[in-house]
């Protein structure tokens, strides 16, 4: 039986895991479950679950979970603070651990992870983004293996060589093909994307995932993302990730070989695809996932991103060619910024207009340490609150002429 750890649980990734693990109860035991602060979630999955486990970083949601349980839980240790997450990354009976706490909140417990030597399921891209170097050289050291879960990334790692190396350039191969969907917005005009509303970017065509991240999708700074966590997983520079639309979101990503040939991985968007593959690797097991239907897909369409409309994809280019600590400070401000766009207080033209403020204030640096990636990431936060708390007339104003700067230019 192998012992599994699912950080993030209640969220999409976390809930599609559990789905995987529970269709095969001969093989998989799940030991622990934790989230940040969703505590009925959490609570409705301790019962179902019954984890010997469960912990939530915030301590007043902790102890409204609590109170939600009383006395119907007495099988499952409830763990709570800052630490806790990290506590069930790190149990001794824990073989697999599923890393899905979106953003720098999952940076502690996946580098436990690894620091423990575990099988790293890795939904948490912002690990990588944050603090790559000290994530590789975790794995390194801990001895862990490490397994990208990100669909785009998943389909990567299939279609490398057998003996590829994580974090190593494998042989023979020219560049990587990184597919995105385009988001909600990619037929909108310019002019469009400006009115778009939270609800509307968050309606993501293709895959059932997150707000913050469905946003991320709709900027295209998703993509970007996934960019730097690509050259960091599979030893590449910038120049060799290049990123594709594809907006049926059948083919996952590909890699193509210095002989010419193309290999590339194909399924329905579906997450426990990627889930189940990493889980069994190198085996392969039911994932519940419909199985694709070619003829009824019909056709699949292919096209460069518009770097006039979606700004951050250029931004995290630019990140990714700088390395260092810029990956870590470009996650920060868009955070932040994304967060503010969800509550109304940015418009969605101004997301990339912060992030490309904090950039530019920022002087780079090496990642040293875990201090250094953590200090750039606060001090971005500050730079990126402090403009958004600026006059909103200057943000607009910024993000008018540089639209209206770009489509003169388009």
């Amino acid at each position: 039986m192998i012992g599994v750890a699912v950080l993030g649980s209640t969220g999409s990734i976390g809930e599609s895991t559990l789905d995987v693990v529970a269709r095969h109860p001969d093989r998989y035991r799940l030991v622990a479950i934790g989230a940040n602060r969703s505590a009925a979630k959490l609570a409705d999955q301790i019962l179902r679950f019954r984890p010997a486990y469960a912990a939530l970083a915030d301590a007043r949601a902790a102890t409204e979970l609590t109170q939600l349980l009383g006395s119907k839980a007495p099988q499952t240790r409830i763990l709570t603070g800052e630490d806790a997450l990290t506590e069930i990354a790190s149990l001794s009976e824990v073989h697999a651990v599923m890393a899905a706490i979106v953003g720098a909140a999952g940076l502690p417990s996946t580098l436990a992870a690894a620091r423990a030597g575990k099988r790293l399921l890795l939904a948490n891209k912002e690990s990588l983004v944050m603090a790559g170097p000290l994530l590789m050289d975790a794995v390194r050291e801990g001895g862990a293996t490490l397994l990208p879960i990100d669909s785009e990334h998943n389909a990567i790692f299939q279609c490398m060589p057998h003996n590829m190396q994580v974090g190593k350039p494998p042989a023979g191969v020219r560049r990587v093909l990184l597919t995105a969907s385009g988001g909600p917005f990619r037929d909108w005009t310019r002019e469009a994307i400006a009115t778009a509303t939270p609800e509307q970017a968050v309606a993501h065509p293709n895959w059932v995932m997150g707000r913050k991240i469905s946003v991320d999708s709709a900027t295209l700074m998703n993509k970007g993302l996934e960019l730097i966590e690509a050259c960091l997983l599979f030893g590449l520079p910038p120049q060799q990730v290049d990123v594709v639309v594809h907006p049926q979101s059948i083919i996952h990503s590909a890699v193509e070989y210095l002989d010419g040939s193309v290999l590339a991985q194909l399924g329905s968007p579906d997450m426990r695809t990627p889930i189940a593959h990493a889980l069994a690797w190198p085996d392969r097991i039911a994932s519940g996932v419909e199985f694709l239907d070619l003829i009824r897909t019909a056709r699949l369409d292919f096209r460069a991103p518009d770097p006039d409309k979606f700004r951050c994809l250029a931004l995290a280019q630019a990140a990714a060619r700088a390395g260092g600590l810029a990956p870590a400070v470009l996650n920060a401000a868009n955070e932040v910024a994304v967060q503010a766009f969800l509550d109304r207080q940015l418009n969605f033209l101004e997301i990339a207009t912060v992030i490309e403020s904090v950039v530019a204030q920022s002087g780079g640096g090496v990642v040293g340490s875990l201090e250094d990636v953590l200090a750039a990431d606060s001090e971005s936060r500050l730079r990126a609150h402090e403009r958004i708390q600026r006059s909103r007339g200057g943000l607009a104003r910024d993000a008018i002429k540089s639209e209206s700067a770009r489509g003169a230019h388009a």
